[in-house]
């Protein structure tokens, strides 16, 4: 193996790639890589048979119907991307040029990016260290310090903006404590959507993410718990909401038999047939995923407890679908040396994000301490997480 940069830190650095390899029983080791495990290649080519490959066909409103049946949700409308659900979701829901949207430093770039697609700026409120997600507290405070409400809108009093939604993440899978979330934006007049993008079989007190605000979105791209290759899903109990971004995401055309007419600007962004054959056999096979999943979880709980490295558990009230799994060291330093070590190794582990109010194009933005997500940026270590065969 290669060497650790750290003297004292080079057995354990080797211990762990070990267990690992071990674990998974194969020299080179993905992040997380896609099982494909029943009937994808008979759904594959079915679909092909049809002819119907693009965005019209029977496997795209069988996997709506599936993932609103799973989650719960009436709706569902299948979509070409997380990204693109979260684009549609904020839309439909009447975000504006101009408004704030408040969100997290802690998630992956197309959180901000997509609220940035409308115009809009996102805030960037403080995690809680046990979820990484979004803290209440942190809102509650933030809301508290620097916003008015008018007329039943929350507005900011330092740039005087429309403040119309707010947009928590479940960071790995780790669903935030997104009851008092959704209640604090209750009583300030904001718009909850959940970006779940990578959720699919999480629940907080029994209820599946996505579900507790006005809307919430999947991703089902190649590196989640169940993939369509690439594709995204919103979901939502509201009718108008869906039946808009459903008319929205297909280029907004006026059904018609043969003429093409279009009503507003819309957007090609919903999810092909192809890409929905194959999510429906993934869905099939998403339970045994999680059990899979959770069962790994618990393995390198038991691991590292005995190494005195703290895992990342699902927290309190959470049933978490163990997307990413991780562990949080002691700072950046042994954090940077399992890093490279591992990679060396052909164990590929990555560190949590660059904070979103980092990043160039969000660093001027309004934030507040961010001070957990600070913490937790420069310790997180995300592991080898894919479903085991």
């Amino acid at each position: 193996m290669e060497k650790c940069s750290n003297k004292y830190s080079k057995p354990r650095c080797e211990e762990i790639v070990r267990f690992i390899k071990n674990e998974y029983n194969r020299k080179k080791i993905p992040l997380h890589e896609p099982r494909l495990l029943g009937r994808e290649m008979e759904y594959l080519w079915r679909c092909i048979d049809t002819g119907y490959v693009s965005s019209v066909g029977e496997f795209v409103v069988d996997v709506e119907k599936d993932i609103a049946s799973y989650t719960g949700a009436k709706y569902a409308v299948a979509m070409c991307s997380g990204t693109a659900a979260l684009h549609m979701a904020l839309m439909c829901a009447g975000v504006k040029a101009d408004d704030e949207v408040i969100t997290q430093p802690l998630s992956f770039v197309a959180t901000a990016n997509a609220i940035s697609y409308l115009g809009a700026s996102p805030i960037f409120v403080d995690v809680d260290m046990e979820t990484m997600g979004m803290s209440p507290k942190s809102l509650s405070d933030f809301l508290d310090l620097h916003c008015v409400k008018r007329y039943g809108k929350c507005y900011n009093k330092h740039t005087n903006k429309h403040i119309s939604a707010c947009v928590p993440m479940h960071t790995f899978g780790m669903v935030c404590q997104i009851d008092e979330i959704a209640q604090i934006c209750q009583s300030w007049g904001i718009m909850l959507i959940e970006d779940a993008a990578e959720g699919i079989g999480s629940k907080y007190k029994d209820i599946h993410c996505g579900r507790f605000g006005l809307a919430g979105v999947f991703s089902f791209n190649g590196n989640k718990v169940i993939t369509s290759g690439g594709g995204g899903m919103l979901i939502t109990d509201d009718e108008a909401l869906a039946k808009r971004a459903k008319h929205l995401s297909t280029t907004a055309k006026i059904p018609h038999l043969y003429e093409y007419d279009h009503d507003e600007i819309g957007y090609n962004y919903r999810m092909p047939n192809l890409n929905a054959a194959l999510l429906k056999a993934q869905i099939e096979n998403l339970d045994l995923c999680l059990m899979s999943k959770r069962r790994q979880a618990e393995r390198y709980a038991k691991f590292f407890e005995t190494m005195g490295i703290k895992f990342i558990n699902e927290p309190i009230e959470c049933n978490s679908n163990y997307w990413l799994m991780g562990i949080i060291l002691e700072d950046r330093s042994k954090r940077d040396e399992l890093l490279e070590f591992a990679n060396d190794n052909d164990v590929m582990m990555r560190p949590a994000w660059k904070l979103l109010s980092q990043l160039k194009m969000y660093k001027n933005c309004m934030k507040d301490s961010n001070q957990n997500a600070k913490y937790l940026v420069d310790r997180i270590v995300c592991l080898p997480s894919g479903v085991l065969s």
